[in-house]
């Protein structure tokens, strides 16, 4: 059976096709932002855009399940929520910080919303509500967050990304 031209297979192979110097890492993650088709689907689109270049999620959600932190260099297919490939990132530079010190520029460069401090920390505190629930945890300014900053390196050509909106809510 052939791979959906979307799939995010299909996009790492051509990737791997167009690229004179292949990256050393043989495989990918794949995954898409958030908990809602509307916020996932829109933040694939920020990224696209390139207007969102970093994302934050909670140390505390890696702990339980041993999934490996994101390193510089990774590299990764973002996908929408049904799972089509949108384009691949490259890790820049993981930072792990309390929530209470995330600054302005971060939260600019996670493009989301009005791109201001409070925005962010307004939407990730009422998306790491819902995310750590199911672990019986409640979001505390104290609590550490992977900050993760990257660049786009394959997927979107000229004139071909434009933003959906904002979303109400982060990744």
């Amino acid at each position: 059976m052939t791979e959906p031209a979307d799939s995010p297979k299909a996009m790492w192979e051509a990737f791997l096709a167009s690229t004179h110097d292949p990256p050393t890492a043989p495989s990918y993650t794949a995954w898409h932002f958030c908990d809602t088709q509307e916020l996932a689907d829109a933040l694939a689109e920020l990224v696209r855009a390139g207007r969102k270049r970093a994302t934050t999620a909670a140390l505390w959600t890696h702990e339980p399940i041993g999934e490996p932190l994101p390193r510089p260099g990774d590299l990764s297919v973002v996908t929408d929520w049904s799972g089509r490939a949108r384009c691949i990132i490259r890790t820049t530079s993981v930072e792990i910080v309390a929530f209470s010190e995330v600054d302005d520029e971060f939260a600019r460069a996670e493009g989301e919303g009005d791109g201001s401090l409070a925005y962010w920390r307004q939407a990730h505190w009422a998306y790491f509500t819902r995310e750590l629930a199911s672990l019986g945890r409640l979001p505390a300014d104290d609590m550490p967050v992977v900050c993760e900053r990257f660049e786009v390196v394959y997927g979107v050509s000229q004139g071909s990304a434009a933003p959906l909106g904002t979303p109400d809510e982060p990744d």
